[in-house]
Formats: C-alpha cells, sequence, structure tokens
C-alpha cells in the first residue's frame, strides 16, 4: 500500500517510482505522515519542508508523466543533518546563535543527491556543533532512540539515526569526526559509512568557514539508511572531488578481491580501555562465524599502535578545541559546553613542541597500520565497548565523560587515521540493537560496504520499528 511505501528501501521506492507503482507525491506524503505519527515521540527531524517536498514530487510525477530521463532516486525523499547546508533552510548546528543561518545554495552532498533525483524532506537534529556523544541540542532539544526512549540515540548525527529507524526518512546525510555517523547507527540499528577523507566532499557557506587542522584531517560527512545497498548507492552518489573542498579527492574506490577468500581481522575487545560487554563482543564473534562460514580467513589480530591512537586522536582535537574555546564558550548551551569541559580535564597540555610531535606520530601511527592492511583485507570490530547510556551520563563529571570516550573508542582509530569504516546491525542483544564496525584500508570504503552486505545478507534488516513510548 502506498501509505506503507515509507517501510521500504530507497531503491524500493526508486524502482516503484519508475514503474509507476506509486508516484514520488504519494512517497512524500506517506513519510510526512510518517513524520506527523512518530516524530513528537523522539523530536528527531527539527525542520519537515513539507511544502518543498511536495512540490519537488509533484514535479518528478510530471517528469516521468512526460517521459523525460529518469535519475537513479527520482522521487525518494532523504534527510540531512542540520550543520549540512541545503538552500534554504538555516544550517543551525544546533545553537541559538546560527538559528537563522540560511544557506542559499546546497552543500555538495545535497546538490549531488538531488542531482539523483532524491528530495530533501527534513533536517534532522545533533548536539550544539556536533561536539557531544549524545544529541540533545541547546536549539531543539533531546533526541529519543526508537527503541528505548530512556537511553541515547547517541551522537553527533543522532537525529538522523533515529529518524531512519523508525521509518520516517530511507537515507540521510550525516558527519564523523569521532564516531558520529557510526555511533548513532549503533544505537539505531541501522548501518552507515565513515568514507575515507577526500572521498565525499564538505563545504558551508555558514560561519565558521575555515576548518581547524584537526577537522581537515578528520572529519568527513557520510550516508546512513536501513540498507546497506542505500548507503553504497548513496556514497557512490556524493563521492569525489569538489572544487569547493580542497581536500576532496578525485579516487577510484576499491572494493573486495573476487579471487581469493577475504583476510579479516577480528578486535572483539579492543584494547585501551574497560573489558567490553560480553554481548557486544558475542555480537562481534557472531559476525566474525558469519564470514568464516563463507570460507572467509578470520583471526584474532589487531594494528600496531591501536591504543596509541586514540590518545593521538584525543590530543588532536582536544587541541583545537582548546584554541576555540572562547568562541565555543559564548555560543554551546550547557550540556555541550560542560562535556567540552569535563573531557578537557582529561587531555593532556601541549605546546608548540608537543602538537608538532604529535602530528609526526600520527605520521608514524598510520604507517604501521598501512602495513597491517598489506595482511588483511579488514578489520571488523565492536562500534561501542559498552550499551547505550542513559540521557546526560556523559556530563555528570569526569568519570561519566571517561567512561563516554571509553565506550567509542573502537570509532576513534579510524577517525584519526582518516580509514573508512562502514557499521551494520549485528543482531538484537537484551532489547537493543547491536552494531559492529568494519574498517578498511584508505579508499577500500567499497570493500568495508561489501562485507557489511555479507552480515546482513545472513543477520537482516533490523528497522523500521515504531517507537517505543516513554
Amino acid at each position: 500500500m502506498a501509505n506503507e511505501i515509507w517501510r521500504d528501501s530507497a531503491h524500493g521506492m526508486a524502482a516503484k517510482i519508475r514503474s509507476g507503482e506509486v508516484s514520488s507525491r504519494e512517497v512524500v506524503d506517506a513519510h510526512l505522515a510518517r513524520i506527523e505519527e512518530v516524530n513528537p515521540h523522539l523530536n528527531a527531524v527539527v525542520r519537515v519542508l513539507a511544502d518543498e517536498a511536495r512540490a519537488a514530487a509533484d514535479a518528478a510525477d510530471q517528469a516521468r508523466a512526460n517521459g523525460d530521463h529518469l535519475p537513479p532516486l527520482h522521487g525518494v525523499p532523504f534527510t540531512v543533518k542540520e550543520n549540512i547546508d541545503v538552500a534554504g533552510t538555516p544550517t543551525t548546528s544546533g545553537i541559538l546563535a546560527l538559528a537563522d543561518a540560511v544557506a542559499p545554495i546546497d552543500a555538495p552532498g545535497v546538490g549531488r543527491l538531488r542531482a539523483a533525483g532524491a528530495i530533501p524532506i527534513g533536517r534532522t537534529n545533533l548536539p550544539d556543533f556536533g561536539l557531544r556523544v549524545h544529541t540533545d541540542s541547546s536549539l531543539h532539544g533531546l533526541t529519543r532512540n526508537p527503541w528505548n526512549p530512556n537511553v541515547t540515540a547517541a551522537g553527533s548525527s543522532g537525529g538522523e539515526a533515529s529518524a531512519i529507524s523508525s521509518g520516517m526518512s530511507p537515507f540521510g546525510l550525516g558527519n564523523d569526526i569521532g564516531g558520529s555517523l557510526r555511533n548513532p547507527a549503533h544505537c539505531c540499528g541501522i548501518a552507515s559509512i565513515k568514507p575515507s577523507v577526500g572521498v565525499v566532499p564538505a563545504a558551508s557557506v555558514i560561519p565558521p568557514l575555515q576548518s581547524p587542522i584537526a577537522f581537515q584531517l578528520m572529519a568527513v560527512e557520510g550516508v546512513m539508511a536501513r540498507h546497506v545497498a542505500d548507503v553504497r548507492f548513496g556514497l557512490e552518489t556524493i563521492a569525489s572531488v569538489d572544487p569547493r573542498d580542497p581536500v576532496s579527492l578525485p579516487v577510484r574506490l576499491s572494493d573486495v578481491p573476487v579471487d581469493r577468500p577475504l583476510r579479516i581481522a577480528v578486535i572483539a575487545d579492543p584494547p585501551g580501555g574497560t573489558p567490553t560487554d560480553p554481548g557486544i563482543m558475542a555480537a562481534v564473534q557472531h559476525c566474525a562465524d558469519l564470514l568464516s562460514d563463507l570460507g572467509h580467513v578470520v583471526k584474532e589480530a589487531a594494528p600496531a599502535e591501536y591504543e596509541r591512537s586514540l590518545t593521538v586522536w584525543a590530543m588532536l582535537l582536544g587541541g583545537d578545541l582548546r584554541t576555540q574555546r572562547p568562541i565555543l564558550d559564548m555560543v554551546l548551551g550547557e550540556g555541550s559546553r560542560r562535556f567540552i569541559e569535563l573531557t578537557d580535564e582529561l587531555i593532556p597540555e601541549m605546546d608548540l613542541a608537543g602538537w608538532s610531535t604529535i602530528h609526526a606520530e600520527r605520521n608514524g601511527i598510520a604507517k604501521a597500520w598501512a602495513e597491517f592492511f598489506t595482511d588483511y583485507d579488514a578489520i571488523i570490530s565492536p562500534v561501542w565497548t559498552q550499551p547505550a547510556f542513559a540521557h546526560g551520563a556523559d556530563i555528570v563529571d569526569v568519570a561519566g565523560a571517561r567512561a563516554t570516550l571509553d565506550l567509542i573508542r573502537p570509532t576513534l582509530p579510524a577517525n584519526l587515521l582518516g580509514l573508512p569504516a562502514a557499521v551494520v546491525p549485528a543482531g538484537i542483544f537484551n532489547g537493543m540493537p547491536v552494531g559492529v564496525q568494519i574498517i578498511g584500508d584508505r579508499f577500500h570504503d567499497l570493500a568495508c560496504l561489501s562485507i557489511a552486505a555479507m552480515i546482513e545478507q545472513s543477520v537482516g534488516v533490523l528497522t523500521p520499528i515504531d517507537p517505543v513510548l516513554v
């Protein structure tokens, strides 16, 4: 039925629109009705683009009636995190100071999805400037997890993940400097990809226009969806060089080899912190067993300098945030400001010599990991080492902030080194989804997604779900 089309994949919607089984207007209206039904419980979509989306859908249907060429995502809606520019809407980054900062043009990824026929239908929530692992914005408030309203949807792309998981959107765009595409995918039971640095261009016309060095080295935009195939197509659509982003590259992405079994390293209990929850370890081992049963070579192994990479990530990002503190303290809401203050206590101070040395050390860690990937095609590991935490647990005290950094540690090496990392659900444990992470060598983004698809084929797609109510 057309009013249930929101349950489908983006590819499925596109095929049905193309065949005439449903119209784009029916698809958009179904999603708008779903937003109206469940968003009051979740606060994931913070700006609904109803009029614009309906007008675009009507134009899409007219193009089909005219016999025009139809691009691959013709008439399919998508959502966008509110720190990525969508023309005619504010890029608020979740803060009051930017509540009216309307972007006149699209970010590169948004523009490319529009060119592929997709229709922006809403903007999604994030913590202030994305600087928290929990999505609670001083402008828009708290986003809830569809699986359990009492625990975090994670962050910083938590609004995007909550919306996709609950059927308000089939796919969307977020970004990631410390797991922000992968943390919410794990907590909300969907798939995502943190691309290699340089693969997906990012640009904004909303201040701050210049990125600190840690963001240039580690921040990326990427795709979130319920189905790995939609993540993959979305990535291929938005990838490639753009003159607005000097970090972007015209690279060809590598997929898995077809002439031999894969060699996969397993890190079920990542080093550098408290022991991983047994249920999460079991989920990772289950995925390892699935891949082994498919004939791939699966071994327990970890790259050298894994634990040190966590510290270097914190020092690079923390150092840049310290230089930005006068501005951040003026615009951040209480929750994000407190998280920055608490985590700052955990990161050593650096002088100029230390700053130079830490960048040299990052290069050495990158060499060690590159050598590791000559022996292995990918690493599978947890996304988080612990279950989703209760709202606000990350800012109770220094111990809460430390525990938060500890549980996200599996996501951090890929950020530090600019590596691709995909997330796919590994199953449901104690009533909550658990994701598994697939990390690859630079520009092996498609290989990560191919391995994620192997896991998805066995585990299945867990969403959309009706949100569990408070």
